[in-house]
């Protein structure tokens, strides 16, 4: 009889939902954000040796369904990732993905991941690592306008990260401020429930932007925003999907993650596409400026990139080897003879 047990070869490491949460809980959220982070920060600064190009996008009435890849020689990487704004009003999750690294010597998979959570997660690790770079000095309060799935990942990154020891909260949906607020109580950082996006940002020197709407939409005025803030555009992630107005960003130095993909997603959509911007692994490896004085407005206008999941995915195949927290999936076919694929399958009878 032929044994039909799979193979080491044919076994991929797969982090599941499950998994992953007991993973998080495990290194604890605060400490496994600093690890993205600091696997982010180092992929950055070696950017010049990954593959880079704009996210393949398929956009529909409803939403947008991705594939982000990239590379850096040695592993590949992609996620899939959609974005479904009124999915929530059905029970659904907005954003939901899954991703994978492989080896570029064989084409073999080496770990395939949820990233429904670990998206969030390296999203506002990115977030975090930009705004210790660009943030005024000695910021510690942040305004949050957007409370949804993203808002407590945000908040517990810059306060793990950059230092954010006060958060204001402000959702069109009262709800929304009240889950997240609830979920940040006995977490050490200082939670203001707010009535106006106007009231969120009073004292704050870093204003987080995370709407869901897919449309063009003014969540800041142009009036809202004073001197020597650093704002943290992260809602707007797809073309016609915006939140800022124009006249901020021609007031503000503005820092994007691959301007190739952001001006067609980002912000920086509503500008001339030769508007002057600066990619962040240029300043995190010295060869351009940050914050320039104490009265600048910067902005970081992050759409997500593919060397972000790639971290994150780098980071949790390491994490994973000492936790045991995955499950072997038999993903791949792997007969006796490489040759012969058919032969495996006739023998499976």
């Amino acid at each position: 009889m032929t044994n039909l047990k799979p193979s080491a070869k044919a076994l991929v490491p797969f982090v599941s939902v499950e998994n992953m949460m007991k993973l998080i809980n495990h290194i604890g959220i605060e400490p496994m954000l600093i690890g993205l982070a600091d696997y982010i920060e180092a992929d950055f600064k070696r950017w010049e040796l990954f593959d880079k190009t704009p996210r393949v996008a398929s956009h529909s009435d409803v939403g947008v369904i991705e594939l982000m890849p990239t590379s850096d020689g040695d592993v590949y990487g992609f996620k899939y990732v959609n974005g479904h704004p009124d999915n929530t009003a059905d029970g659904l999750q907005t954003v939901t993905a899954f991703g994978l690294l492989a080896d570029v010597a064989t084409g073999y998979p080496v770990l395939l991941s949820e990233m429904t959570i670990l998206t969030a997660m390296r999203t506002a690790a990115t977030s975090a690592v930009v705004a210790r770079l660009l943030a005024p000095k000695g910021a510690h309060i942040m305004a949050m306008i957007g409370n949804g799935a993203q808002s407590e990942f945000q908040t517990m990154a810059m306060k793990a990260i950059a230092g954010v020891d006060e958060v204001r909260l402000y959702d069109i949906d009262p709800a929304a401020t009240a889950k997240c607020a609830a979920n940040l109580a006995g977490h050490g950082i200082t939670v203001v429930s707010c009535k106006t996006a106007e009231d969120a940002m009073l004292g704050a020197q870093i204003i987080t932007t995370c709407t869901a709407d897919k449309q063009y939409a003014t969540i800041l005025t142009d009036n809202m925003v004073g001197a020597g803030v650093h704002i943290n555009a992260i809602g707007g992630d797809c073309p016609g999907k915006t939140e800022l107005a124009p006249a901020i960003l021609h007031r503000a130095g503005i820092f994007v993650e691959y301007p190739e993909q952001t001006r067609i997603e980002g912000e920086i959509q509503q500008l001339d596409a030769d508007h002057p911007v600066t990619e962040i692994w240029q300043v995190l490896t010295g060869q351009a400026a940050g914050r320039t004085d104490d009265k600048q407005i910067t902005l970081f206008d992050s759409v997500g990139f593919a060397i972000e999941d790639f971290s994150a995915l780098r980071y949790v195949r390491d994490q994973i080897a000492e936790t045991k927290l995955y499950q072997p999936l038999d993903l791949l076919a792997d007969p006796e003879d490489p040759r012969d694929l058919f032969g495996m399958v006739k023998r499976a009878q």
